[in-house]
């Protein structure tokens, strides 16, 4: 091979034409080649490159557009051949370079790290639900053919392909989740095996994952109940209580999401010092939700004297690290001789998910006469559009109910706007005297 590179006209199908058969090249660095076979219909691309022992390696790329068109797959212009043959040459240099190395872990190895890593996160935070994206995760994601593929071979067109197969009949914000779960897999791999990988691997993920077309804001201000409504919940959250010999803890945990509108998770974790009988006052512990963002533990949040009388009897007597919301749990005695197994109750300690409601909360909705479809979230949502309704600034909504301005403005829009009208029909003053039909002075004119 000659060590001085004889440039070809390469470029154009017009430009090619005049070459003689055989295979013309030309530099694309100073060890990379891009070279063109012609043959006697049409001609095909090649790459060649300087191996470190100072021979070269030479592999095909894919037909010139020489008769048809490119597609930027199977055929390729001299633009496109030209950054098929560095990305080549890129990938197998760092395949050489890996040889002898640890394997580059796959998908499915990424995958079902984060998922047990956020698993175990969970497990150590008191008080927080169970993290569910291992079953998301393994639902979608591991079950695909993606799951065995390399990191270092991944690319935009396999996540997109992946994204394209997940089922129609998925709600939005659950193809969300899962995408972003996958996101945060990908991207939350060890420095040591990111340095392993090509530059090009993080715009990759985020090219293949991207967010697409967002969701339409879902109004929530419309999943409010009147306040008559949310009194009948209560009374039934009483009914149900006694009648299922609850012991006033399901009433409790009802009454407190009430009165606070805070989320099921930051109500579970409240313990007996954060109630403030003689502020009538409840500091409800901060959501777990958001990160990289300093915030206080706890909200302050007033609530009502009769709210706090109820509370009294949990909290008489016991230390103000003790759980402020308990229920009992049960066991399963071995059945007797011709008798089923029965359920008995075992010992008390906080309440740990949501699921926990859903039975019960079944049964307080219909004994309240509401639709069945009413979920306890519009308990804080009510409390949401109650303050915005009394005329609250939206900045202090927020902080009350542990979210941004931009969350408040963007789900309760229609709340915001009824309070602001209300505000500025306070400021007009009649200007027309209805009993004369005379228009009333202003800035001291005379009447006409």
């Amino acid at each position: 091979m000659s060590k001085t590179l004889r440039e070809a006209p390469l470029t154009t199908p017009n430009a090619r034409k005049g070459l003689a058969e055989g295979v013309h090249w030309r530099g694309v660095s100073a060890e990379v080649h891009l070279g063109y076979r012609k043959g006697k219909r049409a001609g095909r691309w090649l790459v060649r490159w300087r191996l470190p022992d100072g021979r070269y390696k030479q592999e095909g790329l894919g037909a010139a557009d020489d008769g048809i068109a490119a597609d930027g797959v199977e055929t390729l212009n001299f633009e496109q051949a030209k950054s098929a043959a560095a990305r080549h040459v890129d990938r197998e240099r760092h395949q050489q370079r890996e040889a002898g190395k640890e394997p580059i872990p796959i998908v499915q190895e990424v995958v079902t790290t984060y998922a047990a890593r956020r698993k175990a996160r969970a497990q150590k935070l008191d008080g927080a639900r169970p993290d569910d994206a291992q079953g998301r995760l393994s639902q979608h994601v591991l079950s695909h053919p993606i799951a065995s593929k390399r990191l270092d071979l991944l690319s935009d067109e396999d996540l997109n392909e992946w994204r394209d197969g997940l089922a129609d009949s998925l709600a939005v914000s659950t193809v969300r989740r899962i995408v972003n779960d996958f996101r945060a897999a990908l991207n939350g791999i060890p420095a040591k095996v990111l340095k392993r990988l090509p530059a090009t691997y993080p715009m990759t993920v985020k090219l293949g994952l991207k967010a697409g077309e967002a969701e339409p804001a879902a109004a929530r201000d419309g999943a409010a109940l009147p306040d008559a409504d949310i009194r009948r919940i209560i009374e039934a959250a009483k009914a149900v209580d006694v009648e299922d010999n609850w012991n006033g803890d399901l009433f409790l945990m009802v009454l407190v999401l009430t009165a606070t509108g805070a989320r099921f998770s930051q109500v579970s974790r409240m313990q007996v010092g954060d109630v403030q009988p003689a502020q009538s006052r409840l500091m409800v512990p901060t959501s777990r939700k958001g990160r990289g963002q300093k915030r206080a533990t706890h909200t302050a949040t007033r609530v009502g004297a009769d709210v706090i009388e109820a509370l009294r009897p949990s909290i008489a007597g016991r230390r103000p690290a003790d759980p402020l919301l308990e229920r009992w749990r049960h066991r399963q005695e071995k059945a007797k001789p011709g008798k089923r197994p029965e359920w008995v109750r075992d010992s008390r300690g906080p309440w740990q998910s949501p699921s926990e409601l859903t039975r019960p909360w079944a049964a307080i909705v219909a004994k309240a006469g509401l639709p069945a479809d009413t979920v306890p979230y519009a308990l804080r949502h009510s409390s949401i559009v109650r303050c915005l309704r009394a005329a609250l600034p939206v900045r202090l909504v927020a902080q009350l109910h542990d979210t941004s301005d931009k969350m408040i403005e963007r789900h309760y829009a229609s709340a915001i706007v009824t309070a602001l009208d209300d505000l500025a029909a306070a400021a007009v003053v009649p200007l027309v005297d209805a009993e004369r039909g005379k228009v009333v002075s202003l800035r001291g004119e005379k009447q006409v």
